[in-house]
């Protein structure tokens, strides 16, 4: 590895202790069972006991988000997305993993809080509520829906509980008919002037299709993953750009120069292809994993920092100054996402550069984001890769992408170490 990428760190957050991070061995083979254990370990041992311990609000419900290095709550504001994220999180890993009642019980108290204070009462889901409960912030992000869709489709899945499954499937269809105006009446774009469509949503409901199969006719299902598969495949996917995907476009699908139609997010593009990946497996069909895979690589290439390492969280399509001045943060969903999207890439097609850029971006993400002295992981770093903020969870990160991603890698490695 470039020994660039391991920069100097912030003084008082020390990061240089030795890691576990066994990649090749001896003969330069890669150890895929010493490495599923390294991500299943961490994920057991280290990541899920710090929310569980520490974010669980046992006197009003629901979880606590904003945990500083420690786990100590900085602030008691709860957010739609992190709220839904963790149910989601402690359902999945009971149907997957292992029938622990605390992951169960931790589910369902949070489940039992997002339906009694999550919406307005027809499904339309808050942004952000106080600890207690109360509304803050208008039902405008039409994530608050999906993640609410996810958290009651596997808790009712965990529960056998109906009532969750009707929650799951009402929500669902309330999100179909928003697409085409995703904030509704909290839009506050001028009508007519420049209608641009985002990325984000086709990309979320390629893995809500799947992660509520078992509450939609096959038909309908199959319909929705179509749908979201010619969105990004064909529509924010531009061979004309080298085979890159961007942020938005036009509603008839053409390019637009301005600063949202020049934004590139190879974070979202990334993850977006493990995704499609899961699809193609479930469709039979290996060429649309192909150019998932080929995506994956194409922004991966784009997107890495070739002077300090990492991946960029925001570009420009035409070299210009992005609008976001965060644009050169080094951020832990976007790398850890990336090590899925490699890991599923080479299993599925067995191409060797996957497994190349995975040795290089397990190193940069292991080297930077863990914290070597506490429980769970840091988020943010500046583009030399020095910690900016050392919270573990805050308003946008919660237990969600550290421990999908631990999931995820662990078993897919194990799938390759057994093939």
């Amino acid at each position: 590895m470039d020994s660039k990428n391991n920069i100097g760190h912030s003084a008082d957050i020390s990061l240089t202790a030795e890691l576990p991070i066994p990649i090749y061995n001896g003969n330069t083979i890669m150890d895929f069972k010493k490495l599923a254990s390294l991500y299943k370990d961490e994920l057991l041992d280290n990541v899920l006991p710090f929310w569980l311990e520490h974010s669980q609000d046992h006197e009003y419900g629901g979880y606590f988000t904003c945990l500083d290095r420690e786990g100590k709550v900085f602030d008691t504001d709860k957010f739609i997305w992190l709220q839904s994220r963790e149910v989601w999180m402690f359902s999945m890993l009971y149907n997957k993993v292992e029938k622990r009642q605390e992951w169960l019980d931790c589910a369902i108290q949070g489940g039992e809080f997002l339906k009694k204070y999550g919406h307005d009462g027809n499904y339309n889901w808050y942004f952000s509520l106080d600890r207690s409960g109360r509304p803050l912030v208008e039902p405008y992000n039409i994530f608050s829906y999906t993640f609410a869709t996810m958290a009651f489709g596997q808790l009712s899945l965990a529960t056998g509980n109906q009532e969750y499954a009707d929650i799951a499937r009402k929500t669902f269809d309330i999100i179909l008919s928003k697409v085409d105006n995703p904030k509704g009446k909290w839009n506050k774009l001028h009508p007519g002037t420049r209608n641009l469509k985002n990325f984000a949503l086709p990309m979320i409901l390629c893995n809500l299709a799947l992660e509520i199969e078992h509450l939609l006719d096959e038909s309908y299902l199959k319909e929705t993953m179509e749908t979201c598969i010619h969105e990004v495949m064909e529509v924010f996917y531009r061979p004309e750009l080298g085979g890159i995907i961007v942020e938005n476009v036009d509603v008839d699908g053409s390019l637009v120069d301005c600063f949202e139609g020049r934004q590139i997010t190879p974070g979202h593009a990334i993850e977006a292809m493990w995704f499609i990946m899961d699809l193609g497996k479930r469709l039979n069909r290996p060429e649309l994993i192909e150019k998932a895979k080929e995506t994956t690589l194409t922004m991966l290439n784009y997107g890495w920092d070739k002077e300090y390492g990492g991946i960029y969280y925001f570009m420009d399509r035409n070299g210009c100054p992005p609008q976001q001045l965060e644009w050169d943060q080094k951020l832990w969903w976007v790398h850890i996402e990336t090590l899925i999207s490699l890991l599923k890439g080479y299993h599925l097609t067995g191409d060797q550069q996957c497994l190349e850029w995975f040795n290089k971006v397990h190193d940069y993400t292991w080297t930077h984001f863990k914290d070597t002295e506490h429980p769970e992981w840091f988020g943010y770093l500046n583009r030399r890769g020095e910690v900016l903020l050392p919270l573990k969870g805050g308003k946008w990160k919660g237990c969600f992408h550290v421990p999908r991603g631990l999931y995820q890698c662990w078993t897919v490695l194990e799938e390759i170490a057994n093939s």
